[in-house]
């Protein structure tokens, strides 16, 4: 094989790579994100500006913002998932 034929081979298989990272990295932007962002109260007050921790607290005793709870009781720490606050202000 020679010099000239190596190279070619190699420019293919550069570009035949280069274009399975483009196409790879389409796919994931356009993948929707498994992941789920968890804030508490205080952190949902800086996402949503002006937004006060006696008011987060009020809509959740109102049942009008979804939480979960961590820990045992009143002392478990209150996380409300960041999709759904911002669907709710953004209304």
């Amino acid at each position: 094989m020679t010099k000239e034929r190596k190279s070619e081979l190699i420019a293919q298989l550069v570009n035949i790579l280069s274009e399975m990272i483009e196409v790879d990295s389409a796919s994931q932007k356009n993948a929707p994100s498994d992941t789920v962002e968890m804030l508490t109260v205080k952190e949902c007050t800086e996402a949503v500006k002006g937004l006060s921790e006696h008011t987060v607290r009020k809509l959740i005793k109102q049942e009008k913002l979804p939480y979960i709870r961590t820990g045992e009781g009143k002392n478990g720490k209150i996380l409300i998932n960041k999709a759904d606050l911002l669907a709710y202000f953004g209304r």
